[in-house]
Parts: structure tokens; sequence; C-alpha cells
């Protein structure tokens, strides 16, 4: 049985994550998204076929994008945090002095003794890439060991989005008409409690809010796409 350290000590790294981040982003994202496209279609008076080629090329195209800006965005952080990491880090090669210095600093800062402090800055300086690390997360707030994964985050996002994305579309495999769009509506939102209980799991403790907060999303955003597709044509059949 995990106890209460390894259960908050998930929790921290699942928030620093950025593949957790991107994995809850795109599963969420692409429910919300393709319900609402899907309700919006159907009540134009689109058949179950036109809704499933609408549906699966707005679940392609969205996880797709969702990826590459997933990508492009964890690949641009990373790189930022690198340089500055590196700037830094030839800082504490050229200045030893200086290092330690800096070191001792970030000890005292965290409550050690000045007298501790300067031991273990002295013996921590002996490692670079450990006095870097020391350094890196008391002066800057940055683990170089967790700067994020891009591809990670990429794939997340893609395959999290899509799985999303494919819970509204399930109904129009067998049904049509009005008892698709309420079969569409209940499976996503099952799906988005389920998603707003884990998210409120993993951060404050609390589940029924944050299961609401996600279905209610889900009903504006539908409700929206739905009026306006009912606008341009009534028949749902």
């Amino acid at each position: 049985m995990p106890n209460n350290t390894d259960i908050h000590r998930r929790k921290i790294e699942t928030a620093q994550s950025g593949t957790a981040r991107a994995a809850l982003l795109g599963i969420s994202d692409g429910l919300v998204t393709n319900v609402s496209l899907i309700l919006g279609v159907a009540a134009a008076g689109a058949d179950a076929g036109l809704v499933r080629v609408a549906g699966i090329a707005s679940l392609i195209a969205g996880a797709c994008s969702m990826a590459v800006g997933e990508y492009i965005s964890m690949r641009g952080q990373v790189e930022l945090l690198e340089s500055v990491l590196e700037i830094e880090r030839e800082e504490l090669r050229s200045n030893p002095k200086t290092a330690h210095e800096s070191l001792e600093k970030v000890l005292i800062d965290d409550g050690v003794s000045k007298e501790t402090a300067h031991t273990a800055s002295v013996e921590i300086g002996k490692n670079p890439e450990k006095a870097m690390a020391v350094y890196a997360r008391g002066k800057l707030g940055i683990n170089p060991s967790e700067l994020g994964a891009a591809w990670g985050a990429a794939w997340s996002s893609f395959i999290t989005f899509s799985i999303g994305a494919f819970v509204p579309l399930i109904p129009w495999f067998g049904l049509k008409g009005a008892s698709a769009v309420y079969a569409s509506l209940g499976l996503s939102a099952l799906a988005a409690l389920g998603i707003g209980s884990y998210l409120g799991y993993m951060t404050s403790g609390r589940i029924l809010w944050p299961a609401l907060r996600q279905l209610l999303v889900l009903i504006l955003a539908a409700a929206a796409t739905f009026l306006i597709g009912h606008f341009f044509h009534t028949s749902i059949t």
C-alpha cells in the first residue's frame, strides 16, 4: 500500500511533468472539441455518415495540431532553460570562488546555518554537475533533470486528444439521429466527469467540484455549437 509520502511525490511529479500536462489538456480538449463539432453538424441536419466523416476529420486534424503545438512549445521551453543553465554553468566553471559563495548563499537561504552551508558548499563544489543542480534549483528554481520532454509531450497530446475526440463519435457508428445525439452527449458527459474527478484528485484532492466544472464547460461548448447548427437547419431525424 502506498503511503502519503509516495502519493504526494507522485502528485508533484505529475504536476511538473510536461507529458502529464499535455495528456490532461489533450483528452479534455479532444472531448470538448469533438462533441461540440459533432452536435453542431448533427443539429444542422447532417446524416450519420457525414457526422462520422466530420468527427474523424476533426479528430485527426485536432490531434496533429495539438501534437505539433505541444512539441514546439515544449522544445522552445527546454531550449530556453538549457541556454540559461549553460550560461550559469560557464559562470560556475570560470569563477569557482564565486560559485562556492553562490552555493553557500543558496543553502543559507534554505535555512542552513552559515558554518554548515560553508562546509557543504565546498563539498558540493567538488562535483560540478551536483553543484550546478543545487545552484539551479536554489537560485533559478530550475531542476536540470526535469526540463521536460518535447516528443513525450507531443505523443501524449496526440494520443489523449484522439481518445477524447473518439468518445463522442462512438454512438455514430451504430446509431443515427436523435438517439446518436443523446448517446454522444451522455458518453461525453461521463467522460468529462471522469476527467474532472481525476484532475481534482491529483490537485486539491476534491473530486465533486472539479468534475462538475468539467461537465459545465462541456455542456456550454456543446450547447453553443448545437444552437448554431440548429439555427441553420432544424431537422434531426
